[in-house]
């Protein structure tokens, strides 16, 4: 039997320094590959919550990751990521989710290539409160 969040309980990991940053990605390769994720996923993983921790730490004034391992009605297991930010939030979700837009020195792909990585996006952020990005890839 795979692990769900049922028998492995979600993991959370701050995103307060630098160093977080590599440490959040170690955390969810870890959990891909005791899900039984193929290397193709994994990678698509770890990079949606590569650029989910980096925006929050630049961002967002830092914040948390939390990794769970689900599964869905139909027993597929997948990853889940929320990662959360204590910053002022996006003012123009609209435009922050466009290819090419950036607010700091990347190349803006971040929002929309993430959404692109993964199964599931959920974007919960407004101007003084914040940032809350959940998102799940699924195994086939």
């Amino acid at each position: 039997m795979l692990p769900d969040e049922r028998t492995v309980p979600p993991a959370e990991h701050p995103v307060r320094v630098e160093e977080d940053l590599l440490a959040a990605r170690h955390a969810v390769r870890a959990a891909a590959v005791a899900a039984g994720f193929s290397i193709v996923d994994q990678t698509k993983i770890v990079t949606a919550a590569s650029e989910l921790v980096r925006n929050a730490y630049l961002h967002g004034g830092g914040g948390t990751m939390t990794v769970s391992v689900v599964r869905d009605p139909a027993g597929r297991t997948g990853l889940r990521l929320r990662v959360r930010d204590e910053g002022p939030g996006i003012a123009d979700v609209e435009q922050a989710m466009t290819d090419g837009f950036s607010t700091g020195a990347g190349l803006g792909h971040g929002l929309g290539g993430t959404r692109r990585l993964v199964h599931d996006f959920d974007l919960d952020t407004g101007p003084g409160r914040g940032t809350t990005v959940t998102v799940a890839r699924w195994q086939p």
